[in-house]
Order: structure tokens, then sequence, then C-alpha cells
């Protein structure tokens, strides 16, 4: 059945444009503007979601971007929020934190649990036995979280922007657009956001039906939206205050970074829930909820209502539910008839009953709400010999207010408690800092317009230079708009003070009683406010409830820190547009034409592999075998290239690297492993001695740029007279390997490649296909092979010329993972893959590159003279068995012994050249010595027998390569 109402004045809805979207599966129709909670109710849904820890059943709270319970996962984001998203065509969603469906949730029964499961009870449960941890581990995992992670997300790139400002105000209602208009006639330059998608706030919901009220609507929107001064963004959040008056304002569209000023809050007030036994059902609602669904989406929100009321606010509520045609069946007053004003006496000159000192102890429904029980209230005690039940389908609940001033306390400003209002307000704010509106204490619309003028004349007077002085209760109303203790005590309990949590009122006074008596310790302890809402419908009654069980003013119990966001934002928004540069190799047309498919290297895009994307697994072990049978021809142009030159160039690098280069032979090149002053490895490569004062430095592509930083700070600390030239973008460089490599390299240069004139690990220049070159003999792939280093300008012609003379025996292009596999079978490392940030050369298996004895000095040596007896993990080679399946075992897969963590894999990867799947792992020592063989957990729990190997994989000897690793004096 539609409870959508005839069109209202300021509805946000288009009813020319209807749209379809689905729900577990359902079609449901609304029209453009309706958010999802707004088009399930017009269709007759009020069962909106599931509660986070019993999974009771919930429907609309707060209307106002608050309510948690009502969460939707679609096919590319988890966890909208229903009460803000607006639907599109086509939308398809599913609820959150749901087993099953909603109307039929499979973990309902865990609310029959609740007095095992009280609060804290997962700080002490589940530790004993511990062997059973393990199956308690994998239920928590498998019930916490809300949404799910769409692991194929289509990115969404949000540019960030900045603006500046002489005046941010915060806030679109009637005071925030009076500040601005204030602000802006008396010459400044003036930002004005609010997170709905039209200005007005309360003026548009709460006082919609308010013929006073219309006038000032009309000119304020009208005088803002038309003042050249005034920017307005709606839809933006301001979510966080820093320094200098530093905002980040999240739009739709993007954070955008604002340095204003000065600021002017106007944020308003949030609605708190009154607390009684199932004040949770679907049906129960705040006041302000219900007039947010009436007047913005034309929805009925019951047929027979009860309104709890503890203020002014509550009557109004009242009379709009009236004229939206619900049947009103009483308001429940928690105070006096005779302390309200004109909105209670239209009330009651409509006969509408009214329950005066009363209270609702108890609201009655398995799914939503079929009545309530109302007793005698009395100094925070009901009288449980007189209730009465009203049979309804909606209760509305207005009984206080908390002004929305978490910018203010980021921006170091103070509350205290105000016993007149019954409410939290700004007692100091800093410079820059100005209040104004319900934030402050000022409830009627000639109080708010009032103080927003004050206000706003305190800005102006403060951005010139002379300040001045403002009573900042000047304006606030008298009457308290909130109730001191809106909280009823019932045996039962499910009297919830956090929907977030689940949090009952027992829950706070339990963790209290175990000691947690201050607020951040009964936050932290119990988790109130810290659900996504942050404690925006929780904190307030939280506070009251600590001070009453202390005995302590409010003031007294506290607040809670309020720390940026103010509101959750998406890691979409915060990450921003992407402004990592993106560089290309000389060779990446050839590359496309090769059909390659490409991969990010730091900055770099290379090739992953050649061939279409379904053939991903058999293009890359072909590329292997040709590289191993015949050969084989890779980009490796990404490498850090640094000319060293000078007298002291020598000198330089032996300081710079482990390995000791000043004796290096020229025409040879040396391992260059480098390390931090804490002996962790941060980079490695080759070093070649072109002359006596001239060297040839190669690192790896991610850390090209900072190994030519350490070198130029290490010049200077030493006071060295060497010149660095980083070379990296101006040559290229291409590796070809494989037993064919010196025939058909030999076919096109002038060097002699002859074993005897050009061993394993020179360096020789000459000419290739005419150009000048500089080749270097290593062996990363673990085969016969020369790096080619040439201008940037010659790469394409000489890789053309090495395809085509190749072609006879076979060439192949292979790329990233092909080479990756070669390397592992040869046992060698790739820093920051098979190594951390904790690494040092021991763990990875390199004594053989730290010569202490012979260097008096290079970075890194005292912390490896330390850490040499120190070692208590070290890189291993494991093969699992024959057969197993190649994508079974993962980089960063556990290994286990019994139900400890031993260790991790590294590299992982199918050997075409062996045939079995192998890998290198982070093992703890003394098991990497002793272990025959260990157990490896995969992603779904299984473990995996792999036996440690010794290293090289492939070709042991070096015969291939001819290696030699022993330590080079």
């Amino acid at each position: 059945m539609s409870s959508r109402l005839n069109p209202q004045p300021l509805e946000w809805i288009d009813r020319s444009e209807q749209i379809t979207f689905t729900l577990e599966g359902k079609s449901y129709k609304a029209f453009k503007g309706d958010c999802v909670t707004s088009a399930l109710l017009a269709s007759g849904r009020q069962l909106l979601g599931r509660s986070f820890k019993y999974h009771r059943p919930r429907g609309v709270l707060s209307l106002a971007n608050h309510d948690v319970n009502a969460l939707f996962q679609s096919e590319s984001h988890p966890n909208l929020r229903g009460d803000v998203t607006q639907v599109t065509e086509g939308l398809t969603l599913r609820p959150c934190n749901v087993q099953g469906s909603l109307d039929h949730d499979r973990d309902s029964w865990i609310g029959h649990l609740s007095r095992f499961m009280p609060v804290g009870f997962y700080y002490k449960a589940f530790h004993k036995p511990r062997r059973l941890f393990p199956v308690w581990e994998k239920l928590i995992r498998r019930k916490a979280g809300l949404g799910e992670v769409n692991t194929q997300w289509t990115v969404e790139r949000q540019p960030k922007s900045y603006a500046y400002a002489d005046l941010l105000v915060i806030g679109g209602g009637a005071s925030g657009m009076q500040a601005a208009l204030s602000a802006a006639q008396a010459g400044l330059d003036v930002v004005l956001v609010d997170e709905n998608p039209h200005l007005g706030g309360s003026l548009d919901y709460q006082l919609v039906n308010e013929a006073t009220a219309a006038g000032h609507r009309e000119r304020l929107k009208s005088a803002v939206h038309q003042h050249p001064g005034i920017r307005v963004l709606c839809s933006t959040l301001a979510c966080g205050w820093y320094t200098d008056h530093y905002l980040p304002l999240l739009t739709p569209t993007g954070i955008i970074k604002l340095r204003s000023r000065a600021v002017i809050h106007a944020g308003g007030v949030m609605e708190q829930p009154a607390v009684f036994r199932n004040n949770d059902l679907p049906g129960v609602m705040l006041a302000s909820a219900a007039q947010r669904l009436i007047s913005r989406y034309a929805i009925k929100p019951g047929k027979r209502a009860v309104v709890l009321t503890a203020n002014d606010e509550g009557y109004r509520a009242a009379l709009d539910l009236q004229a939206a045609g619900v049947e009103l069946v009483a308001v429940i007053d928690m105070g006096a008839l005779s302390s309200r004003g004109e909105w209670a006496r239209k009330l009651v000159d409509l006969s509408v009953p009214v329950w005066q000192q009363s209270c609702v102890y108890e609201a009655c429904g398995a799914t939503r709400l079929e009545q309530v029980v109302l007793a005698p209230w009395n100094q925070g005690e009901c009288d449980l010999s007189r209730t009465e039940t009203l049979a309804c389908d909606l209760l509305l609940m207005s009984t206080g207010w908390s002004s929305a001033a978490q910018l203010v306390y980021q921006a170091g400003g103070k509350l205290s408690y105000q016993p007149g209002l019954e409410q939290l307000l700004p007692s100091h704010l800093p410079d820059g800092i100005f209040v104004c509106g319900r934030l402050n204490g000022a409830y009627t619309l000639e109080q708010r317009l009032a103080d927003a003028r004050a206000a706003a004349e305190e800005a102006v007077a403060w951005l010139a230079g002379t300040p001045i002085s403002r009573d900042l209760a000047a304006c606030r109303d008298d009457q308290p708009h909130s109730h001191p203790w809106p909280i009823v005590e019932h045996p039962k309990g499910k009297n919830f003070i956090d929907f977030d949590e689940d949090l009952q009122l027992r829950d706070l006074i339990h963790a209290m009683q175990e000691g947690f008596d201050n607020i951040e310790l009964l936050k932290r302890f119990s988790t109130v406010g810290m659900g996504p809402s942050q404690g925006k419908h929780a904190n307030m009654n939280a506070i009251r409830v600590l001070a009453r069980y202390q005995g302590v003013s409010i003031d007294a119990a506290g607040s809670t820190t309020a720390r940026p966001f103010f509101h959750p934002v998406p890691v979409a928004a915060l990450a921003g547009r992407r402004f990592r540069p993106q560089r290309l190799t000389a060779l990446h047309q050839q590359h496309q034409q090769s059909g390659a498919q490409f991969m990010e290297a730091g900055v770099w895009l290379r090739p992953e592999y050649y061939g279409p994307t379904e053939q991903r697994r058999s293009s890359i072990q072909a590329e292997v075998q040709a590289v191993r049978e015949a050969l084989g021809l890779i980009d490796v142009s990404t490498l850090g290239k640094i000319e060293v030159m000078g007298p002291d160039a020598a000198r330089l690098l032996d300081c710079a690297y482990t390995m000791k280069m000043s004796t290096l032979a020229v025409g040879m090149t040396r391992y260059a492993l480098m390390v931090d002053d804490s002996g962790v490895i941060v980079d490695d490569g080759i070093v070649g001695r072109i002359c006596d004062d001239r060297f040839y430095v190669t690192a790896t592509t991610s850390h090209a740029d900072a190994t030519f930083k350490q070198l130029s700070k290490l010049i200077q600390c030493a006071g060295l007279n060497v010149r660095l030239v980083n070379r990296t973008g101006s040559l290229a460089a291409i590796n070809l390997a494989g037993p064919h490599s010196r025939r058909v390299l030999q076919s096109l240069t002038d060097i002699d490649l002859d074993d005897a004139a050009f061993p394993y690990l020179g360096m020789r220049e000459g000419q290739l296909c005419g150009y000048p070159v500089r080749l270097i003999r290593v062996g990363f792939v673990g085969e016969l092979g020369y790096e080619i280093h040439l201008p940037h300008s010659a790469a394409v012609t000489v890789w053309q010329a090495l395809m085509q003379a190749g072609s006879s025996v076979g060439i192949r292009p292979f790329g990233v993972e092909a080479q990756r596999i070669l390397r592992l079978e040869k046992g060698h490392i790739i820093v920051g893959q098979d190594t951390d940030g904790l690494t040092n050369p021991y763990e990875a298996g390199m004594a053989w590159a730290v010569p202490l004895k012979s260097k008096v000095w290079f970075t890194g040596k005292p912390s490896l003279a330390l850490l040499q007896s120190r070692c208590q993990r070290r890189l291993v080679g494991l093969r699992l068995a024959p057969g197993t399946p190649q994508d079974q075992v993962k980089e960063c897969h556990l290994i286990m012994a019994a139900e400890a963590m031993v260790g991790r894999v590294t590299s992982v990867a199918f050997s075409p050249s062996l045939g079995v799947v192998i890998a290198l792992a982070m093992l703890d020592l003394p098991l990497a010595d002793t272990a025959e063989q260990v157990e490896i957990q995969v992603d779904d729990g299984q473990r995996i027998q792999a036996k440690l190997t010794s290293l090289p994989f492939y070709d042991p000897d070096g015969a291939r390569q001819r290696v030699n690793l022993e330590e080079v004096a």
C-alpha cells in the first residue's frame, strides 16, 4: 500500500520522472529525488535494516544522515545510507548485516542470547581453551563488519580543489542564511555550505506549516542566491577543522580544501532519542524525521500516532501529523502542559488527548510498533501502578536536542551545560570561530535571526581588526527544549542508548560498575558513540547516564574528544585525483605492437606479458621457456642509471654500498647492495668501473631517485669531490638473454663477445647497429645474457634489429612476470618483495655481500655488526609437491607451526623449467635451519605442505652463467 501524500509545497521529489530500483530482487517505484528510505516507505515497507549486534528489526530513526541501521549494499558501493542516498534508475540493492533476507534474517536468534553477551564480553571470552580460538575466530570474522568491498570495483577518481574565502558559514538554515547575508552585505567574500541538496534547514520541515516563517524563507533564499558575494555549496559537508581555519568540504564530486579567514558555525542541533524499552522498533522515530518525511518526500509516516515530547517542538510535529492525515491518538508530555506555548494550545483546541507528567514505559510489537505502554513520570521514576496502553503504529520522540558543535570542539572551543536549556552550549570560542542559531541555544525564529546578525557583526569586526565583545547568551531562549533525564529504566532492558552498537542502558551501568566511569574509558570499553553515526544520537544520553551514576554535574562528567572527521568520508574522496606521473620507455610503442599487457612499476608502465589476457598463464610460461631454451628480450630501461665521476668516486661508492668498490677492476662490474643506517636493505643493483675515477651505477626501478638522492647526500656529508649525472631518462636499456644471445648479438656489434675477452660480470663499450652502447654481462635471469645500455633515441632501432637477427632461433620478447619467475628459479631477491622494512642482509641470506672485516666503514656497518649475531629469521627456498595447483599458494600466505605463525611466503610461482611450484619464504629460526618441510595456510584455511630446499632452484652450479657468490675483498 502506498504511503505517498499529495504534493507538498516544498517537496524535494520530481513526480514527473519515475524511477525503478530493486531491493532483495523485488522491484520498487520511486520519484526522482527520493532517497532509498523514502522510496521504500512510500511502497509500504517499514522494515529497513537489522541492528549490528542483535539483528533486531530497525526502521527510520532520524532521516538526517544518522540512520546507520538502514544501510544498503549496491553492486559497486558498500554501506549506503538509505536516508540520504538518492535512488537512481536500475539501482540494485541488498541490505547490509543480514543473513537471508530482511524479513527472515537467520541471525535474528542472536538477540535471544543478549543476556550472555553483556558489554565488553568480547574482551573476556574466547581465549580459553586456546585450541578452540581458531573456531571462534572464523565465526567472529564471518559475523563482523557490515558492507562488502567489491574487489572488482570501477575506479572513481574525484579531483580535489582549493578555495579561499573571508568567511565560511556552516549550515544553510535560517541562522546560517542570515549570517551569510549580513556578512556579505558588509563586504565579505562568503562561502555558505549545507549538507542537504537545498537551503532552508528546519525552515523547510519543522516550520513548513508556519505562516510567519514563509516570508523569512522567501526573503532569505532569494537574497542569498542572488548576492554576488555568497557562494552557495549544497550537498556539501564540512567534515573537519584544521589549523588556521583549513576545512575539507566534501562535495558529491570531491573534496574542496577551503582556507577561510573566519568561520561561523550555524549547523543547528541534532534531535536525541528518548530511552525506553523497544525504542528501536520500526515505527518509532524522531519527530524531526517524520517532519522531513512529510515535507521533503510527501510520505505519510503512519496511520495512528502517539507523540512523546518534552518541548514545544513535539506539539509542532503533532500538528504536522494531523495536517498530513495521520490520526493523532495522544501526546505524552514528560513535563507540564502549562510550560508549553502556542502550538500546544492549538493542539488542545483540537481536542487531542494530552497526558502530562507521563512517559513511554515500553513500545510493543514483534517486527514493528503495535502499541505503547505509558505511565506517570515524576523526577525520573515511573508509577507502574497506573499504566495505560495505546494502540498505534507510529511513535514520535521529541525529548531533546544536542548542538552540532563537533567542529567547534575541533577548533578548540568549549561547551558547558546550561541548566536553563538542558543543553551543552558554547561557552568559549577561539579566535575566528563564531556561532549562532540553535547550536547556540537560540530556538525561536526571531532569536535565531537576531543571533545570526550578531555573529556576522562580530565576525566582520574581528576580520577588520576591531574586535567587539559579544554576549553569547544574549539571544538564547529562556525555556528548556530538552529533558534532563529522558531515560526510562526497565527490568527487561532493550532500552537502547546507542542504536549503532545495540547498547542498552544496563550496558553502560555495568561498564561503570567495572570501573570504566570516565567518559573516555566508558566510550572505549562499551563502544558507545563509536559506530558509523559517531555518537550523534547517543553521546548526550551516555553523558547523562554517567553523570547520574557518579552523582556529578554534566560538566563534571565531561564529553568525549571530537576529532576529524565529523562525518564518514569515502576513501575515493580522500584519495582524490591520481597525481602520480606516468612514464613510458622509448620502446612503449614497440611493446604495444607486440601485444603487451602493461602493469605499473613505480611511475613506469612496463609490459607484464605479451599476448591476450585470456592466455596470460600460457604466454608467461612460453616467455620463460624462450629464455631458457632459445632467446628472450626484455626492456629494462626503467632501471636507475647514474654516472659517478671524480677523484673521490670510489670512496663514495665504498661508503654507499656494502661491497668494496674501490678494488673493482676497470671494465668489470660488481653486485651492489645498499642498506640504511639501521642495516635494512633498501636497494640493490650493479656498479661498473669505466676508468679509475668514473663508475656506472644501476639501481632498481622503484628506488632510482632515492639512490641518486642518497649518493648526493653522502657527497655533501663527507665533503667529497664527486659529480653525479642521473641518466635514467636519457638512456634506454635492453636485456638479451638465452643460450643464443652471444651469437645473435655478435652479428650486430663490434665488441668482442668471446668469453676470454668479455667475461661474466664484465662491462664493455662499443658500437651496436651504428650507435654507441655499453654492454654489461649479467645473469639476473640465470642465462647467458647481456644488458645493453644505449641512447634513448637508438632504442627502437636496436630492438628491431635484435628481433630480426634472432628470428631464426625463436627470439621472443618477455615481460616482468616472466622475469620474476626466471629470477625466482635462480633464488635472486626483489627488494621490497622478498624483503620488508626490517630485513637485513643476514636475513636475506646475503652475508656474502657484507664484508665486515675488509671494509673500515660503510653506511649501516655498525648496525650490521650487531645484527650478525641476532638474526631471528632467514629467507629460504620452498618446493611444493608436484600437482599442487599453480595459484593455490600466494605471496604473503602465512607459514604455520601448530597455531603459531612462523613465517610468510614472499615470492611464489610455477616454474616451467622445473615443473613444480617454487617459492621464497621468510622463515623464523631455528626452523629455517632445522625444518625439512613446513605448512602454508592458504585462503580457505587449508594447509599445504612445502619442502625446504637449497637455493638456487635452477642451475645451482651456475654453469650457464658462471656465478660466484664468494665475498669480494
